[in-house]
């Protein structure tokens, strides 16, 4: 089932722009709408994962190459910010080479969502490349730059401007989900085992039974 599920979004969802961004689209009633949502940035980790544990007869070999493309256009979402922060979602535009993502008047928030991070983190454990280290520690600075606050660390409500206001709320899930993203990126590689560990969708890790 998730093989097949993963075929139908490769055929019917999978974009990428002019400008060289893979995106995941929507689709509206059998329309193609040309947004996605930080939250669909997991597949990224997701597809990794597939490729990497899935028996090699199993695996298209089109699924880690597309994993990368997914993860790059996330960690964009954050770059072209000009707060470093990633809005709620994107518009993109697939003939355009430049301005290919934008962000919309209805969603320009960051709630601190863990699922770009998320896939940074798949990408450094089965790659061990040190770019998605880099891509984490240029995520993170602006977190800490613009959300932190004396209890903890608040949601933005415009990510558009320089200097974010807090929306004084924090979402259980910095705390179990992004910030564990984030220092399973920068802590040693053996520090969760994932042929031992499952991480759950709240990533809590739950040993996985032989």
């Amino acid at each position: 089932m998730w093989k097949r599920a993963m075929r139908e979004t490769q055929e019917q969802l999978v974009v990428k722009t002019e400008g060289g961004l893979t995106f995941i689209a929507e689709k509206d009633g059998g329309n193609q709408r040309h947004r996605m949502d930080h939250l669909a940035c997991f597949v990224g980790g997701m597809l990794m994962m597939g490729a990497r544990t899935l028996p090699a007869d199993e695996v298209d070999a089109a699924w880690e190459p597309l994993a990368g493309e997914i993860t790059e256009t996330c960690y964009q979402m954050y770059k072209r910010s000009p707060s470093g922060l990633a809005a709620e979602y994107y518009n993109f535009r697939p003939n355009a080479k430049t301005d290919d993502m934008t962000i919309p008047n209805d969603a320009p928030h960051n709630l601190l969502r863990p699922e770009a991070i998320e896939a940074v983190y798949y990408m450094w454990y089965y790659t061990g490349d040190p770019k998605y280290r880099r891509m984490a520690y240029e995520m993170w600075t602006p977190f800490q730059r613009h959300c932190k606050s004396r209890y903890g660390y608040s949601a933005v409500a415009d990510v558009r401007q320089s200097h974010p206001r807090h929306r004084d709320s924090q979402e259980s899930f910095w705390l179990a989900e992004t910030l564990k993203y984030f220092y399973l990126v920068f802590a040693p590689r053996s520090t969760l085992n994932l042929e031992e560990w499952v991480l759950n969708t709240e990533a809590q890790p739950l040993r996985s039974w032989s």
